[in-house]
Parts: structure tokens; sequence; C-alpha cells
């Protein structure tokens, strides 16, 4: 541990990031989870919905910065064209 107190300000403030990171990667898995299993089980209509709201969720990570904006649209663009092979 550092003896410096911004050092130790520095550490207390980092842990608190990750954690709030990590809550944002979690949901961010989540709801691409949703998106494959809807995929996985054949229906459009809900996995279109899981699409939306997953959607929506990667861009919000993206935009905080948890995520860089190339992963989430590659994350984006695959959920899409899944979403779009379902007959």
């Amino acid at each position: 541990m550092a003896n410096i107190k911004s050092a130790k300000k520095r550490v207390v403030i980092s842990q608190k990031r990750a954690e709030h990171n990590q809550g944002i990667r979690s949901a961010v898995k989540t709801s691409v989870k949703k998106v494959e299993a809807a995929v996985e089980s054949g229906d459009k209509e809900a996995a279109s919905k899981a699409l939306l709201e997953a959607s929506s969720t990667i861009d919000k990570a993206a935009s905080k910065g948890v995520i860089h904006k190339n992963n989430a649209s590659r994350k984006v663009s695959r959920l899409s064209k899944a979403v779009n092979s379902i007959e």
C-alpha cells in the first residue's frame, strides 16, 4: 500500500472505477447472451427485441469508455448478422 495521501486516494478511486466498469461489462455480456439465446431458439421477434436492448447497452458502455468503440461496433454488427440470419 502507498504511503503518500494522493497515492492512497488513487488506489481507492481506481478500485471503485474497476468495480463500476465490471458491472457495465457484465451487463453487456448478459445482453449479448440474451440475443444469442433468442437466435438459438429461432425466435426472430424476441431476438430483435433483445438486439435492440443489447445494442443500447453496448453503445452506452462504449460512450463511457468501458469498451472500445470498435469493439462495440463489432459486437453489434455480429449480433445483427446473427439476428438477420434467422428465417
